[in-house]
């Protein structure tokens, strides 16, 4: 034994050893000296005069284990991990051995197996990092974390789709989930109609700072300056109208709760779809119950305040969570918003009269007037998306270069421009506050004023 490395306890040994035989110690002080029984440091200082240094080692040092993994067991679990559980993680992948397999291994062993095939681990561990951790909301219901992530749930084979989640911050449970072939208002809309239905409505919502939630450009008209506060989203009057708190994240980091979540998903849903079969949307969304039920079961924890502060949610949340146009009653009883046109019943209003347009999140059509129903349009026949249609004709205007004015009713034209009395004095255009002079004409104002006059059927419409 004497070719094996001493640890390091056992480097005293020898020390000690020859002290006790030239009597410069007791048996006594390198027992306690080594924290050993004196009996045991007999035993020592006789095989140390047998077999010299060689005889300090432990015996059973070099020698394979009794409680080591049977042959076969080896085999089958690096054959699994190849083959059937490839790409799972090793705390999933322990887990499907357990309760699938039948193979009782502890995480421990399984990475000793993944790393005797030199393969690297699927999450790599990063160096810590220090960050003062915010404490979970104290209820259940008082703040819902909402993010949406693209990733190739089905594999590489199908195309990359996005997936908008919302997590319970008390709990840390997901309780909404929802397929989109892009993060869209759409899919937000039908999130939350999903969060409210079955849970009720949270008292805050915590995001990004996605276009769907909160204004980005900085664009104020007159009534928005006087007002100080900028019109809301489509969403944000949904939230007012509910009484919900919506908080806009400055980085990723500010919602790390859920940035964590995409972590896990992207490894644990990817795969579990994978098992599952599922190589369509519609297949996923059919197993995203089963899958949330058992994310639930083994990731949710206990708030600190049991009670809830859900809300139940209104009976007409489906009219609440839908895009909003007011519009003016046309001289034959119609309202229209791009691309629906919407008859209404005789005398139940004048022509010229302010109506409320709202399209559902079903593909209905809703005009209402001081909170009352006056007519309904059908869905389309077709597949439907709910968006707003006016934010569209900005974003097509924007990527042109092109800002359009906000023009009175009262000075709205079709016909051609009429040259001022005097063009030296012809008033400058109007800039936003946030805007930055540059001290050089623009044609921008002349463009407009020209080829961007509103339509009569976006005439009284709002474009956020």
């Amino acid at each position: 034994m004497g070719h094996l490395t001493m640890s390091s306890k056992e480097a005293l040994r020898p020390g000690l050893m020859k002290a006790v035989v030239k009597g410069k110690l007791t048996t006594r002080d390198v027992a306690k000296a080594l924290r050993l029984t004196v009996r045991q440091v007999r035993r020592l200082r006789r095989r140390w005069e047998q077999a010299g240094t060689g005889g300090l080692v432990h015996r059973l040092r070099g020698r394979p284990s009794h409680r080591r993994l049977k042959a076969a067991v080896r085999e089958r679990v690096r054959t699994l991990m190849t083959t059937t559980y490839e790409g799972l993680n090793d705390c999933h992948l322990t887990e499907k051995l357990r309760e699938v397999e039948g193979v009782m291994l502890s995480r421990s062993s399984v990475r000793r197996l993944r790393l005797d095939l030199k393969r690297k681990a699927q999450r790599p561990r990063q160096a810590p990092r220090y960050f003062r951790r915010r404490l979970r909301e104290p209820r259940p219901g008082q703040r819902v974390l909402l993010d949406a992530s693209p990733h190739a749930w089905l594999g590489a084979q199908v195309p990359t789709f996005a997936a908008l989640a919302a997590q319970d911050d008390a709990t840390g449970a997901i309780v909404g989930l929802v397929f989109r072939p892009h993060e869209d208002l759409h899919g937000y809309a039908s999130l939350l109609q999903q969060v409210f239905t079955h849970h009720g409505l949270p008292l805050e919502l915590y995001g990004d700072r996605f276009g769907a939630f909160v204004r980005n450009d900085d664009h104020w008209s007159l009534e928005e300056q006087l007002a100080d506060r900028q019109r809301p989203t489509q969403l944000g009057h949904a939230f007012d109208e509910l009484g919900i708190t919506y908080i806009a994240a400055g980085t990723p980091q500010a919602k790390g709760r859920i940035e964590r979540l995409w972590a896990t998903l992207h490894d644990r849903l990817t795969a579990e779809l994978r098992l599952a079969g599922a190589t369509t949307v519609d297949a996923a969304r059919a197993f995203v119950p089963e899958f949330l039920a058992d994310f639930q079961r083994r990731f949710a924890v206990a708030p600190r305040d049991p009670q809830p502060a859900w809300r139940p949610a209104p009976a007409t949340l489906d009219r609440i969570l839908a895009c909003r146009y007011h519009r003016v009653v046309a001289r034959d009883y119609t309202v229209s918003i791009p691309g629906r046109v919407t008859q209404l019943p005789p005398r139940c209003c004048t022509h010229g009269a302010r109506v409320e347009v709202r399209e559902l999140l079903d593909g209905r059509v809703l005009v209402l007037r001081e909170g009352q129903v006056l007519a309904e349009c059908p869905p389309p026949s077709g597949p439907f998306v709910l968006a707003p249609r006016e934010a569209r004709r900005r974003r097509r205007l924007a990527a042109l270069g092109i800002r359009p004015p906000r023009i009175a009713p009262h000075a709205r034209s079709h016909g051609p421009e009429t040259p001022h009395p005097n063009p030296t004095l012809r008033p400058a255009p109007r800039r936003s506050p946030a805007t930055p002079s540059t001290g050089e004409p623009s044609l921008a104002p002349r463009l407009c004023t020209r080829t961007l006059t509103p339509d009569p059927v976006s005439r009284g419409g709002h474009f956020y």
